[in-house]
């Protein structure tokens, strides 16, 4: 069994890479269909700034990796292939680096074209203008705070990260190498 957990920037090609994987055979667990699980239940709108308020809270109250834990543990309980999507913050990192069979990826490219992309795939979080969506960006990059989102961090301790600044076909093919690589391992 193998756990990929996926992170990066903003628009950057998280999805495309879970969906990739899911046409492997890959169980998807989401850190944002649990954050909105939260969010519903209180009845709040779901948007970027209510699931950065969620899940920070979720990290506060119980603990800084507690969202991906509880998605590790869903996913070790299948016994499958499976991707967590998306790692946010460092100790998140930490707990995931104490597994067997853990590889994080981490996806990022030029902003102009997350923001290109952010635009076309339409999500509710999505509708910004481009400076909400740099500014959106910053506060997501890094944090002192060991309960908000660190992103800068968790790239960094990435065990690969893919430029995806070109097309869908070069992501794809640069994911089917990584996938080569992961296969031998």
């Amino acid at each position: 069994m193998i756990i990929i957990g996926i992170t990066g920037t903003l628009g950057a090609g998280k999805g495309t890479i879970v969906d990739l994987l899911k046409e492997k055979g890959f169980l998807h667990f989401s850190a944002r269909d649990f954050i909105v699980e939260t969010i519903e239940k209180e009845e709040m709108i779901v948007n970027r700034d209510s699931m950065t308020i969620i899940g920070n809270r979720l990290r506060q109250e119980h603990n800084p990796s507690y969202i991906i834990e509880n998605l590790y543990n869903r996913a070790k309980e299948t016994g499958k292939n499976s991707v967590i999507e998306s790692v946010r913050n460092p100790k998140e990192v930490e707990f995931l680096r104490q597994k067997e069979d853990f590889i994080l990826i981490a996806v990022d490219a030029d902003i102009r074209t997350r923001y290109k992309r952010i635009l076309e795939r339409k999500s509710s979080t999505d509708n910004v203008s481009f400076e909400t969506f740099q500014e959106n960006e910053e506060r997501e990059m890094q944090s002192n705070d060991i309960n908000s989102q660190n992103l800068r961090a968790c790239i960094k301790e990435s065990d690969i990260l893919v430029d995806n600044s070109g097309t869908i076909e070069d992501f794809k093919e640069k994911i089917e190498e990584i996938w080569k690589k992961i296969e031998k391992r």
